[in-house]
């Protein structure tokens, strides 16, 4: 075994260290990655960990308060998700009504006007979201039943767009630009993998998936499955068949 997943290093964590240690990881690669270059087509950058701190870190503190086997990994912030809210797939009815989190939500450095920073005031729904809370909540009937051995989320906390608003995703920068962040991300992940001693991470999407796989690889952890969950954006139109169960 790794040195790195040794049991004994973080399961003795007072319960609200989970969530301080989980947030501090976060911080990290936030300050890591604005200093990075982004392709001359990137023109914006959005940072919903700081300006959303607020709603983040009650989610984080709420929800993240254990060890956590599942994992659900996404890749980055939707624009009328988590970037509106600070949660992952943070769709803002269900944020707010279902996992109960809350909090002021102020604006980014440099607004994008084509992507308006509302909070929750946001009346546009982010379909991912919605899908992919909306199936568990039916499930699990309350968040706690969801969060007792699970958590959710994001390789990467930034959103990437064009000066047209256009959602530029990171697995489609050029590699000058890609490997220095999925260096960083990956790193990242590892450490939230070992913090919350982690089994089985479930990819939402083919390139979490893969990102998880490979990370732990180089990190040299073993003996934590990674699994494939369908991503649940209407842009993917194997989503959009009518049938969730092909979705989560």
């Amino acid at each position: 075994m790794h040195p790195s997943m040794h049991p004994s290093i973080h399961q003795h964590l007072p319960t609200p260290l989970f969530a301080e240690r989980i947030l501090q990881i976060e911080n990290n690669l936030c300050e890591s990655l604005k200093i990075l270059p982004v392709p001359d087509y990137v023109t914006h950058v959005y940072n919903p960990l700081m300006y959303a701190a607020q709603p983040h870190c009650h989610f984080v503190r709420k929800y993240c308060n254990s060890t956590k086997p599942i994992l659900f990994l996404g890749m980055n912030p939707g624009p009328y998700g988590m970037a509106q809210t600070g949660v992952p797939f943070g769709e803002v009815t269900l944020t707010r009504d279902w996992l109960g989190v809350q909090g002021q939500v102020g604006k980014p450095l440099h607004e994008n006007p084509k992507r308006p920073i509302v909070g929750f005031e946001c009346t546009q729904s982010e379909v991912s979201g919605k899908r992919f809370w909306g199936f568990f909540r039916n499930l699990c009937t309350t968040p706690e039943t969801f969060f007792k051995y699970c958590y959710v989320h994001n390789y990467c906390p930034f959103v990437y767009m064009a000066e047209t608003g256009k959602n530029i995703t990171p697995p489609t920068f050029p590699v000058a630009q890609r490997m220095p962040l999925i260096s960083l991300c990956d790193a990242s992940l590892c450490e939230v993998v070992r913090t919350l001693q982690v089994k089985v991470i479930i990819g939402i999407g083919r390139f979490a998936q893969d990102r998880a796989s490979n990370a732990l690889q180089r990190q040299g952890i073993s003996g934590i499955r990674t699994e494939y969950l369908m991503h649940p954006s209407p842009s993917n139109p194997m989503a959009n068949t009518g049938d969730r169960k092909s979705v989560v």
